[in-house]
């Protein structure tokens, strides 16, 4: 039977964590009093171990380095277009016959 997909808040599988982390609870015990599998609660906790504060960051929300990444290619592109106009610009003040001021 198939059992449909579960989702957490970030502040459940912080809880969880602390649970196995600082309360001293067992990881299997844990899993099984929260009905999770005991791999999703290791990997939750190496999560937290990994990116610490920023683990878990929900939907829409990224670390600061995928912001950065994204503001980065932003401006890339905005560069890019404002480059193309300039190309766009000098064809026509170099054509010949341009008003030359």
């Amino acid at each position: 039977m198939r059992r449909d997909r579960r989702s957490f808040t970030s502040e459940f599988k912080r809880e969880a964590v602390h649970l196995v982390t600082q309360e001293g609870h067992s990881l299997s015990a844990v899993a099984r009093d929260l009905d999770l599998d005991p791999k999703m609660l290791r990997r939750w906790r190496q999560e937290v171990e990994k990116e610490g504060a920023g683990a878990f960051p929900g939907k829409g929300h990224q670390s600061p380095e995928e912001e950065e990444v994204r503001r980065l290619r932003r401006e890339v592109e905005r560069l890019r277009m404002e480059r193309e106009i300039l190309k766009k610009a000098l064809v026509i003040f170099s054509a010949p016959g341009a008003r030359q001021g």
